[in-house]
C-alpha cells in the first residue's frame, strides 16, 4: 500500500518555507523547562508535546503501549509559557507527535559531520498512513550557522548547507536525509522541532508558505570542508575501534530524538 507522503518533499527530501518574522515574538524558549537529552551534539531539549504530557523526551515506542511518533500530548506547564511556539507547531493542522525546542551549543563543521544522523520517526507507523516528517523553525539569529543535509552520511557529493538566520523554516524528511547543524556562534542555538504527519493538511501548509525543494548552499572554504571530512573520518575510526575492542560492530547513527 505504501505511506502517504508529501509530493513537495519527493525531489530532495526537504523544503524551505518563507521566513518567519521572529522579532515580533517573545523569547519563549528561555522560559520553558529543559532536559539534558543528548542528540547530535551538546544538546538539551525542552518538550512541548510528549508521549503522555510529561516533561521527557523519550521516543514514543519506548513507552507502554509503544506507538509511532504521532498523537503527542501537550504539556500544560510548557504550553502556558510558550503559546506562540505552540501556535506555530499547530498551524499546519497536521497531526503532531513530539514537539520540542532544542538548545545546541557551538558545534564546528567536523563535529557536525560526525553527528550526522537519520531519525526514526516512523517506527511502528502503520502502512497506508501518513509518513512522519519534521519541521525546523530557527528561533535565534545564527547567521554564521547552517544545517547540513546529505543523502549519504560519508559522501559530501550533493551536500546542502542551509543558512540559519532567525525565522528560517524548513520541513525535512529526517528519516530519509542525514542531517545535523554546524553552529558557529558563541551562544546556544535554539530551534523548534515538530513531528508532523504527512497528508493534505501539511501539503496545504507547504503551499501556503511557498515551500521550495532547493536552497542556495552556504559557501564554506575548501580548507574548512577538507578539515571537516578528515575530522569525521577520524572520529568514525575511533568509534569503530572502540566497539571492535568490545567485540561489537559500530552502531549506525540513528537518533531517537
Amino acid at each position: 500500500m505504501g505511506y502517504i507522503k508529501s509530493a513537495a518533499l519527493e525531489e530532495t527530501g526537504y523544503v524551505v518555507l518563507d521566513p518567519y518574522d521572529q522579532s515580533k515574538d517573545p523569547k519563549e524558549w528561555l522560559d520553558i523547562e529543559y532536559n539534558d537529552w543528548k542528540s547530535s551534539g551538546d544538546t538539551r531539549f525542552a518538550p512541548l508535546a510528549s508521549a503522555f504530557g510529561e516533561i521527557e523526551c523519550n521516543g514514543f515506542w519506548n513507552h507502554k503501549p509503544p506507538r509511532t511518533d504521532k498523537d503527542g500530548v501537550w504539556i500544560d506547564s510548557q504550553v502556558a509559557k510558550a503559546p506562540n511556539l505552540v501556535r506555530r507547531a499547530q498551524e499546519p493542522g497536521a497531526n503532531v507527535g513530539r514537539c520540542r525546542v532544542i538548545e545546541l551549543q557551538p558545534t564546528p563543521y567536523g563535529d557536525c559531520l560526525y553527528n550526522l544522523h537519520q531519525d526514526d520517526n516512523n517506527r511502528l507507523n502503520p502502512d497506508g498512513t501518513g509518513w512522519v516528517v519534521r519541521g525546523f523553525f530557527n528561533l535565534t539569529d545564527d547567521k554564521d550557522s547552517f544545517f547540513v543535509l546529505r543523502d549519504n552520511r560519508t559522501d559530501p557529493e550533493g551536500e546542502v548547507r542551509i543558512a540559519l538566520p532567525a525565522g528560517a523554516q524548513l520541513i525535512i524528511d529526517t528519516q530519509r536525509l542525514w542531517h545535523a547543524a554546524t553552529h558557529l556562534g558563541s551562544d546556544p542555538r535554539y530551534c523548534l522541532i515538530t513531528s508532523w504527519t504527512s497528508g493534505p493538511e501539511l501539503d496545504a501548509y507547504i503551499e501556503k508558505y511557498n515551500g521550495v525543494p532547493h536552497a542556495e548552499s552556504v559557501h564554506v572554504d575548501q580548507a574548512v570542508l577538507d578539515h571537516g571530512y578528515a575530522e569525521q573520518a577520524r572520529k568514525d575510526a575511533a568509534r569503530a575501534a572502540y566497539y571492535a575492542a568490545k567485540g561489537q560492530q559500530a552502531k549506525i547513527a540513528m537518533s531517537e530524538a
